[in-house]
């Protein structure tokens, strides 16, 4: 599933093309992609023809487009959804969903959402060029000029869940994802399942700084690309999976002491990491537990 950088290198590149432009025609090809826009695909087409397109934004892993009458569109790439621009004579991906015509400052283009699994999707936020309502609950991610270092060491260091489970709650820190998790845990030598009320303030705010280190990295190669589902909107993958120290290389040697990676079972996902750097955290012993008392034999 694309992560922040990916959906940043998508947003910025829909900020170049597509801003000032006028949507002139939609055609909702397959349902399912706006499947959470209550107008229905007619209704979603009618709600943006004319609609001027304004400055693209994000929060974590959602991108939105303001638009002219303070509504806007909002998109989740999901685990394969692209947003292409492409000439109109541009012959239609094997997976177009949804199709956008432009006009003004680009004209001549199409706004092109294409989705294999389609698990992403569009819709249109009634009022939500600001922050649109549907994803309001969604934090701030840490390469927001807000995002408030001190509160989330503090909400971490509360949680006696473990890091990772915490670095993928949308609800405490946004655009993560378990891809850039990975690395972040690697750099800061803490396993994911060591629970945040055991790990110091200090070691909280050296995982923080990885984490927007790994993402600002990423995002100088164009983001994370395993195969042709993740690409930017001219179609061009990343390059960071050549960068990665622990994600995908199970059975290959840490780059930090040889010791061969490890692969866990994660959420329905897969962690990794080295066993020697990021040791398996001890279970505590469960309150009030005495432990048995053996005699030596008379």
């Amino acid at each position: 599933m694309p992560e922040l950088p990916e959906v940043e290198v998508v947003r910025s590149g829909l900020e170049r093309h597509v801003t000032g432009a006028r949507i002139t025609r939609v055609d909702v090809l397959h349902p399912r992609p706006v499947r959470r826009d209550p107008r229905g695909p007619a209704g979603f087409a009618e709600a943006l023809v004319g609609r001027r397109v304004e400055v693209a934004r994000r929060r974590g892993k959602y991108l939105w487009v303001p638009l002219d009458n303070g509504d806007a569109l909002l998109a989740h790439l999901g685990m394969s959804g692209q947003l292409l621009v492409q000439p109109h004579d541009a012959p239609p991906e094997r997976h177009l969903r949804v199709r956008l015509v432009l006009d003004g400052a680009a004209e001549g283009r199409e706004l092109r959402f294409v989705d294999q699994r389609m698990f992403g999707g569009l819709s249109v936020s009634p009022g939500g060029a600001e922050l649109p309502a549907e994803i309001g609950h969604i934090a701030r991610d840490p390469l927001d000029p807000e995002f408030d270092d001190d509160a989330f060491v503090a909400k971490v260091r509360r949680r006696a869940s473990g890091i990772k489970r915490q670095l993928l709650d949308q609800g405490l820190v946004s655009g993560v994802g378990n891809i850039y998790a990975d690395e972040a845990l690697w750099r800061a030598r803490i396993h994911g399942e060591r629970p945040g009320e055991r790990l110091t303030a200090a070691q909280v705010r050296e995982l923080l700084g990885h984490a927007r280190d790994v993402m600002t990295e990423a995002l100088r190669q164009g983001g994370t690309s395993f195969d042709a589902l993740y690409v930017n909107v001219n179609g061009e993958s990343g390059y960071f999976d050549r960068s990665l120290h622990a994600y995908g290389r199970e059975g290959e040697p840490c780059e930090r002491c040889g010791t061969p990676m490890r692969r866990a079972a994660f959420m329905n996902r897969s962690s990794f990491f080295c066993p020697v750097c990021q040791p398996v955290p001890r279970r505590r012993r469960a309150p009030g537990r005495v432990p048995p008392v053996t005699t030596a034999p008379d």
